[in-house]
């Protein structure tokens, strides 16, 4: 079964209730069944759902009729199973955790993948920046970018200082779909860097269009499949931790306690069992799959 995994956001004022909202569009994708995850909040909307052609349709026409997300987009591929165990829909502070107080009015301009490509194959005195966490980078990111070491997006703020050098540069920002560069970009105008623009999309946007081309390895993504390919052909740039084998198979750890993401190739996971440690092998407390 074909499955389709449809990303989306928007950062737009909402002023009704969000509960309200939260309530409707969860009653609506649990009647439709498609499973994923949705924050609201009341400065705008962030989702990721999956679903047959059919399911996702009745959903992006659904969310279409608010006015509030008439010209919203959507960032989509192909799975060969729902990306999601089950459909949530919640209300958040944030549509992104990150702590940034940044205003969105100073954000950096959005460029189409189409003119990233350009860039790059002209090789552009350009400087791309990762907005997102080390462990994603660490399985995938373009080629010669900068790639911070945070482990969550709130931490992004404390790379100011680091970063400081390049205020004279021409920067792209780019992350998995969007919505991360959105404040970040606008902090760092905020802070002195006037040349910072966006990848619109992001990733996402950038292999569906151009496909092994620039982007090196697997995009990270927050959903059962943990990662995507950036095209036919696909490369890993990152390590199994036990053999040090190439590999970008990301598995999260098997006991519930420990909960650790790791790189743990095919051959070494038949021996570990999914754990990332002899402990954590041996452990009773196995997470409910």
């Amino acid at each position: 079964m074909e499955i389709i995994v449809s990303s989306f956001y928007k950062y737009i004022p909402i002023n009704n209730k969000i509960e309200n909202l939260r309530k409707k569009y969860l009653k609506f994708c649990r009647s439709i069944e498609i499973k994923g995850k949705i924050l609201i909040a009341k400065e705008g909307i962030n989702g990721s759902v999956s679903g047959t052609k059919e399911q996702i349709n009745k959903f992006k026409k659904y969310l279409l009729k608010n006015k509030l997300f008439k010209d919203l987009t959507f960032r989509e591929n192909i799975a060969n199973d729902y990306a999601f165990k089950k459909m949530l829909v919640k209300t958040r502070k944030e549509i992104v955790t990150s702590g940034l107080k940044a205003d969105l009015k100073n954000k950096g301009e959005h460029i189409s993948p189409k003119k990233l490509k350009e860039m790059l194959d002209k090789n552009d005195d350009i400087l791309l920046l990762d907005a997102r966490n080390d462990y994603e980078s660490k399985i995938g990111k373009f080629k010669n970018a900068i790639t911070p070491n945070i482990h969550e997006f709130r931490q992004f703020k404390i790379l100011l200082k680091d970063l400081k050098k390049y205020k004279d540069k021409k920067i792209v920002m780019y992350c998995t779909g969007g919505v991360r560069c959105e404040k970040s970009s606008a902090l760092l105008k905020e802070n002195g860097f006037k040349n910072v623009f966006q990848l619109e999309g992001g990733i996402i946007n950038y292999i569906n269009q151009f496909p092994d081309s620039y982007f090196e390895g697997r995009c990270f993504v927050f959903d059962n499949r943990i990662s995507i390919h950036s095209g036919t052909k696909n490369h890993d740039i990152s390590m199994c931790d036990y053999c040090h084998v190439p590999s970008s198979r990301y598995i999260n750890c098997e006991n519930e306690k420990c909960d650790k993401f790791f790189i743990c190739c095919r051959e070494c996971d038949k021996i570990m069992r999914h754990s990332c440690s002899k402990q954590c092998k041996v452990r009773t407390l196995k997470r409910n799959n």
